[in-house]
């Protein structure tokens, strides 16, 4: 049968049909691959129709190229030769030479970068709908598939990796980045997520209360000042020393307490006793372990510790879970008596304030890193205690000491100062 008696309007009209074809072929091979492989599952178990047939085709990715290539590869090379003869019919020998060129622009455009643009834009959209074809097309060219599938495993299985790891399994900073950047819900549940996710690398010791500001029970007090720090105490658990807070005695809760008010002869010994062994955790311990440590021991306070076993803090479940849900207030500066605002924009601050509070009252990003409360962060940076009051500037901030005292800074002036550019800070020095 001579091929060139074919009408030439039926030939381009062929060409035309296998444009759609290669288009087909070519978007479903993008689309397929670019697929959210967690949230194709998430549609599966919704009884998605679409999705279970892609997600049955995914699992044998093999076949699912095979099939996708073998059908695109015969069509391209059958355009191929429908082209050639097209342009022998019009221009002869130079319409052969000629056809390879205009074909390669025409399905470049039309059958490849087109197509696959498309769907990779609406991956989900495509192949949902795609995967009716692709599938049935699958069973008619398996045999063809199968002989593919079995020369090219043949040639990849040398360099592919002999480990059965599941590739789908993400780290915790690869899943961070899916909650931040691939949810669709934002707002607080969002951020909450992440910040579970960075429990893993927060420890105790980020945000335990330091020593120094620890409301605490000195068994060595006359009674009726135990009772009136017991009375004024806003918290609910106080643990109770002797001589120094490195002889904890135990932890009281102020609840039982109140068995004691209708006793007027209660002594020391009975409030002793009503006190709970003290549970010591490493300072280095992560919040995640700490948390399930808390469920598991069924306790609410925890006294931190260092390598030697000095106490350097307590931490305590709330802490634990404001690290996760955020504040319990909405005005966290304002609950915070550390920090005063002044009129002129700086900020007088506490010296053992923790930097963490500090960063999260007033959207600051002091260093973190290195020690854990302002005064600490100070004379790091001194390097010395000093004997009179200074000023530094550390990154944006300009620091001044109003007290110093036995060894500690008791009391700061911070200013917050942006950092300008080269040409802003050689206007300001002309001005």
């Amino acid at each position: 049968m001579d091929i060139n008696a074919f009408p030439t309007s039926y030939l381009l009209m062929s060409i035309g049909v296998m444009i759609l074809l290669s288009a087909y072929f070519s978007g479903t091979e993008t689309a397929m691959m670019a697929l959210n492989r967690y949230r194709l599952r998430h549609l599966v178990r919704r009884g998605n129709r679409g999705a279970k047939k892609a997600d049955s085709m995914l699992q044998r990715q093999d076949r699912l190229l095979g099939v996708i290539l073998v059908g695109n590869n015969l069509v391209n090379f059958s355009a191929a030769t429908v082209a050639t003869v097209i342009g022998f019919q019009l221009m002869g020998d130079t319409g052969v030479l000629l056809a390879p060129w205009i074909l390669t622009i025409v399905f470049l455009i039309f059958a490849e970068v087109a197509p696959k643009t498309l769907a990779a834009e609406r991956p989900e959209s495509w192949a949902f709908k795609a995967v009716f074809i692709l599938k049935p097309l699958q069973k008619v060219l398996m045999p063809a598939v199968v002989l593919v599938n079995v020369v090219s495993n043949a040639l990849v299985r040398p360099f592919l990796p002999s480990s059965d790891d599941d590739v789908d399994q993400l780290t915790t900073d690869e899943l961070k980045t899916v909650v931040v950047e691939g949810a669709t819900s934002v707002g607080e549940r969002q951020r909450m997520l992440t910040r579970i996710l960075d429990l893993e690398s927060v420890t105790v010791d980020d945000i335990m209360v330091p020593r120094a500001e620890i409301a605490a029970i000195n068994i060595d007090d006359e009674l009726n000042t135990i009772m009136a720090t017991v009375a004024a105490s806003q918290h609910t658990l106080l643990p109770v020393y002797k001589d120094s807070f490195d002889n904890v005695l135990g932890i009281l809760h102020l609840r039982r307490v109140a068995r004691l008010i209708f006793n007027e002869d209660f002594t020391k010994a009975d409030l002793l006793q009503l006190t709970r062994e003290p549970y010591y955790v490493p300072e280095a311990t992560p919040l995640h372990t700490q948390l399930f440590n808390f469920q598991k021991e069924r306790q609410r306070l925890a006294l931190v510790v260092d390598e030697y076993g000095d106490i350097q803090g307590i931490v305590t479940l709330e802490d634990i879970l404001e690290e996760i849900v955020g504040e319990f207030t909405s005005d966290y500066a304002a609950n915070m008596p550390e920090i005063s605002p002044q009129q002129d924009g700086s900020f007088v601050i506490d010296g053992m304030a923790v930097l963490r509070d500090i960063n999260r009252a007033l959207k600051w990003d002091l260093p973190i890193n290195g020690p854990k409360t302002l005064s600490g962060f100070v004379l790091e940076h001194l390097e010395t205690i000093p004997e009179t009051n200074v000023c530094l500037r550390v990154g944006d901030y300009q620091i001044e000491t109003r007290q110093i005292k036995d060894n500690i800074v008791k009391s700061l002036i911070i200013r917050r100062r942006l950092t300008l550019q080269p040409e802003a800070e050689e206007a300001a020095a002309e001005d």
